[in-house]
């Protein structure tokens, strides 16, 4: 008996929706990673990209457990001496509810070239719209 290797030609990628609406953010992290991954496929494979499509809704809605809040920082760094920049989650909800998701998604993913192509298939949304109709989503 052989063991079944997917190939990336063969692979049929389908789009799922995941409302974010009263869920923590971790979670909803881990089941977009899981699906961007391809984890879900009885065909997974660990090194061909057999991930699909995900659309997450109401990131705005989406909270924090614990103290989360107040005390989870967010950092960057621009490069230069003294550029490291801090921004606390409460902050980044406010402003930005998309990116808070987007990188708890990234940093679950894989740090090479088959989790930065996962990351290109993931869509944040602040509301519950989205523009990915015609693709006919399947919701989580």
């Amino acid at each position: 008996m052989s063991t079944f290797m997917a190939k990336n030609e063969t692979i049929e990628r389908r789009w799922y929706v995941i409302d974010a609406a009263g869920k923590p953010v971790g979670k909803t992290a881990v089941m977009a990673a899981n699906i961007l991954r391809g984890k879900h496929r009885p065909e997974f494979t660990p090194h061909v990209d057999c991930g699909e499509f995900v659309i997450i809704i109401n990131a705005s809605k989406a909270i924090f457990t614990g103290n989360k809040l107040q005390n989870k920082k967010y950092y960057r760094h621009s490069g230069y001496i003294g550029g490291l920049k801090e921004v606390s989650a409460k902050t980044l909800m406010a402003s930005k509810p998309e990116e808070v998701l987007r990188l708890a998604v990234k940093g679950m993913l894989p740090k090479n070239t088959i989790g930065a192509n996962s990351l290109t298939r993931l869509r944040v949304y602040r509301d519950g719209q989205h523009n990915q109709q015609a693709q006919k989503p399947i919701s989580l």
